[in-house]
Formats: C-alpha cells, sequence, structure tokens
C-alpha cells in the first residue's frame, strides 16, 4: 500500500507542472529536473525512504520525465513540419493520454485524419479538431477538447465507456468511425501514428520496478 501511495505522489510531482505551467518545451526537462531535486526531502520524509532507495526511485521519474518530453517534442515537430494550428499541443496530449491510458499517438492522429491537425476545424462548432460529436459539439478551448476526447476513448466517461472501455486501439478506432461508415478510417489514423512516431513505451512500469526492487 506504501508503495503504492508513492507512486502516485511521484507521478503527480511530474503532471502537475506541466498542467499548470506554461513552459517553453526547450525548458521543459530543467524545469522537471528541479521539481525531482526539490521534491528528494519530501519523499523521504513522508514514506521514510532510504537514501538508495530515493535515488532509484527519482531515476524511474527522470526517466518517465524524459519520456514525455521526446513525445510531446515528437507530436509538435509533426504539427510544425506540416504548418499545423496544433503545435504546441504536444505536452498536453500525452500527459492526457498517460492519464486515460491511450497510446501517446492517437489524439494527434485523429486531430490530423479529421481536421489535418486544425486547419479544418468544424465549421458550425469552436475548437473541435477531433471531429467528437460528429461536429456538434464545441469547446471553449483546444485543451479541453483534448481532454474530453481523450476521457473518453479512455473509457472514462460513464455515458460513453461501452463504447471504448478496455478497447485495443484499433477496437477504439473502430468504435470513433465504425467500417461501416467509412471503411478505413482505423487503418489511416493508425498509418498517421506510424509517422508521429514510434509505439508506446510503459514508463508506469519503470516506475513500479523501481519502487520495488
Amino acid at each position: 500500500m506504501q508503495n503504492k501511495k508513492l507512486i502516485r505522489f511521484v507521478e503527480s510531482l511530474v503532471l502537475l507542472p506541466f498542467a499548470t505551467m506554461s513552459v517553453p518545451l526547450g525548458g521543459l526537462t530543467q524545469a522537471g529536473y528541479q521539481v525531482v531535486s526539490d521534491s528528494q526531502i519530501v519523499l523521504s520524509q513522508k514514506f521514510n525512504i532510504g537514501a538508495n532507495d530515493l535515488s532509484v526511485t527519482n531515476d524511474a521519474v527522470d526517466q518517465k520525465l524524459k519520456d514525455q518530453v521526446a513525445k510531446a517534442k515528437a507530436i509538435d515537430a509533426y504539427f510544425e513540419a506540416r504548418d499545423m494550428p496544433l503545435e504546441g499541443t504536444g505536452m498536453k496530449m500525452v500527459l492526457e493520454a498517460e492519464k486515460n491510458d491511450l497510446d501517446w499517438r492517437l489524439l494527434p492522429a485523429i486531430a490530423v485524419r479529421e481536421s489535418t491537425g486544425g486547419k479544418f476545424d468544424c465549421k458550425r462548432v469552436t475548437n473541435n479538431p477531433f471531429g467528437w460529436g460528429s461536429c456538434k459539439i464545441g469547446f471553449k478551448s483546444n485543451d479541453l477538447a483534448i481532454e474530453t476526447v481523450a476521457r473518453n476513448l479512455g473509457g472514462n466517461n460513464p455515458k460513453t465507456a461501452h463504447h471504448y472501455d478496455d478497447k485495443t486501439t484499433i477496437q477504439i478506432l473502430h468504435a470513433y468511425n465504425p467500417p461501416s461508415i467509412i471503411p478505413r478510417y482505423a487503418q489511416q489514423v493508425m498509418s498517421i501514428m506510424k509517422v508521429i512516431g514510434e509505439a508506446d513505451t510503459n514508463v508506469n512500469k519503470i516506475i513500479g520496478v523501481a519502487v520495488n526492487s
């Protein structure tokens, strides 16, 4: 139980700065390192962790941070190279994908397939680069759109969970746009995902192994 609490606490130290601060991507790694460094005393006091265990845990957090930054840069680089308006949302997409247990490339790939990365948003509503709700639902910001779509695709909205909960990526895409409506939709999105980057690495397992070893 103590290890589980530790994992959740460590993860919060990494996620919170990105969710609440506006920092240029190039500076994220340095900011994250400072959070890890400043948290050492808090971690040791809160959970009575020995110096060796704390070092291993910090290494795991450091690796997760590097992984998040690399993924965000890959997404933003894809958007930037194609002059897509969603450039700069990479980290938000990565964090929401992690929160909802989704492949980190899924949200940007859907946005590319649906609106060319925000170039051709739904016309009747605002900030909906995902075509969510058949383009009948608008959002106050792209961040809110990302949060909403990620929560639903992750099966974390009770109203839509029966469509998306406990599904593989291709099953999620088949539910999002069934083959009977767009025959090759899932294949098209997954093809974009491959261009964005390699498949997800399970950084959560890294933290779990580090804490329990």
